[in-house]
């Protein structure tokens, strides 16, 4: 961490397909070991998948999950005289959408289907339901 001044956030590229820079971040969530095409063709591929299951466009979805997942509010531990106590606070925007991905990943990879593309497509669902 540096002493004199916070470094400036990088500002990220809308992906070419939706030009959401929302889907930029979640395929920069999915992405492993610095593979970048192969989580883009998951996403996209799991949106297309989507669109095939509901028959709504697939960007509508992942943001009605998104919203759906978003936590409100947090706990926090407070120390008062010999007590702690936990307190509930409000969860920033950014730390909100991180925890969302987080969440939604986490249970896309433990789901039984066959094929990422298939899991992240039924946990998107799910969620947004």
């Amino acid at each position: 961490m540096p002493r004199r001044r916070r470094p400036e956030k990088r500002e990220i590229e809308p992906d070419y397909k939706y030009s959401s820079k929302v889907v930029a971040k979640f395929i920069n969530s999915v992405m492993k070991r610095g593979k970048k095409s192969t989580a883009q063709s998951l996403v996209y591929e799991a949106m297309e998948i989507i669109e095939k299951r509901t028959k709504e466009r697939g960007i509508d979805v992942f943001e009605k999950a998104l919203d759906n997942v978003k936590p409100q509010l947090a706990v926090k531990p407070r120390r008062v005289g010999g007590a702690t106590y936990q307190v509930p606070i409000e969860v920033p925007e950014k730390r909100q959408v991180t925890l969302a991905f987080r969440w939604i990943l986490q249970f896309a990879r433990a789901r039984g289907d066959h094929g990422f593309a298939s899991k992240l497509a039924s946990e998107l669902i799910a969620a947004s339901q």
